[in-house]
């Protein structure tokens, strides 16, 4: 897979590089189950078609842009496991639009022919309530339209399970609520998230986000094993922080993945581990 990042400035370049395929359209924050059937159908198209597969997601999240920084999106993962994750996929082609003011003000129809039709899309698959163009305004219903016909559009259905829409938005509630032992129903496998170990403290990558603050069920796994154990996450000035309740052996080094499985007990936020208070 090539993942390729795009911008103003190297836009052209990318123009003459492209090859006719089939994309798929969306943030595809954490890739739960709603991503998986956007991206599935995509590539069944580009089977038939005999073209290649793409992906084509924005960084920073708009939220964070729209709103000059004043609302902070929790990231379900970073790109580099958002990567990995499309490649598992089988995707050729990984397109990471960098999302800035300049492209938000972008008119649907440009989106359209610079974004879609000069990088050779000839097929758009979404779902049903992904927009694009200044404020949004550009939706599935119109976009064969803006291409002025030279794209033919698939829009995906809202996808439930549990009588629940599947969205990113949904699971990071589900997270920051402490609801850990949920996610795997929608995301396919329990949330995971890596950090450094230094030998006394671990630290949460970037692009990471923590549940709730409380006790929790999981496995803490390293380059050469892992352990079931206890894990607490607190909350003190500095934002969220981790206490493993097992000794961390030694042959656990530099970077370490967290498997969250349940809640042993959801609590209130206090800085010393003495104080936790509450109950499932």
């Amino acid at each position: 897979m090539e993942t390729i990042y795009l911008n103003r400035e190297n836009l052209p370049f990318w123009h003459e590089k492209a090859k006719l395929n089939v994309v798929a359209l969306g943030f595809f924050d954490g890739i739960h189950k709603g991503h998986c059937k956007v991206i599935k159908s995509a590539a069944q198209i580009a089977k038939s078609k005999n073209l290649s597969l793409s992906v084509m997601s924005f960084f920073p999240h708009p939220k964070t842009v729209l709103s000059n920084g004043k609302k902070q999106v929790n990231y379900l993962m970073p790109l580099s496991k958002k990567e990995e994750a499309l490649q598992k996929l089988g995707i050729d082609t990984f397109y990471i639009v960098e999302f800035d003011k300049e492209f938000a003000s972008l008119q649907p129809g440009q989106f359209v022919v610079q974004y879609l039709l000069n990088l050779g899309v000839v097929h758009a698959v979404a779902g049903f309530d992904y927009s694009y163009g200044y404020k949004g305004v550009g939706s599935m219903d119109r976009l064969k339209s803006d291409s002025g016909g030279l794209i033919e559009v698939t829009k995906i259905e809202k996808f439930e399970l549990n009588g629940e829409k599947v969205s990113s938005t949904f699971i990071r509630e589900k997270l920051l609520n402490g609801d850990v032992d949920e996610l795997s129903t929608f995301l396919g496998h329990p949330y995971e998230v890596e950090c450094d170990w230094n030998g006394h403290a671990l630290k949460v990558q970037p692009y990471y986000t923590l549940p709730a603050p409380g006790i929790y069920d999981v496995t803490l796994k390293g380059k050469f094993g892992s352990i079931k154990t206890l894990m607490i996450v607190m909350e003190s000035g500095e934002g969220h922080s981790l206490h493993c309740l097992s000794k961390v052996p030694k042959y656990f080094t530099g970077t370490l993945s967290i498997v969250w499985h349940r809640p042993v007990k959801k609590v209130y936020a206090q800085k010393s581990t003495k104080k936790l208070v509450g109950t499932i």
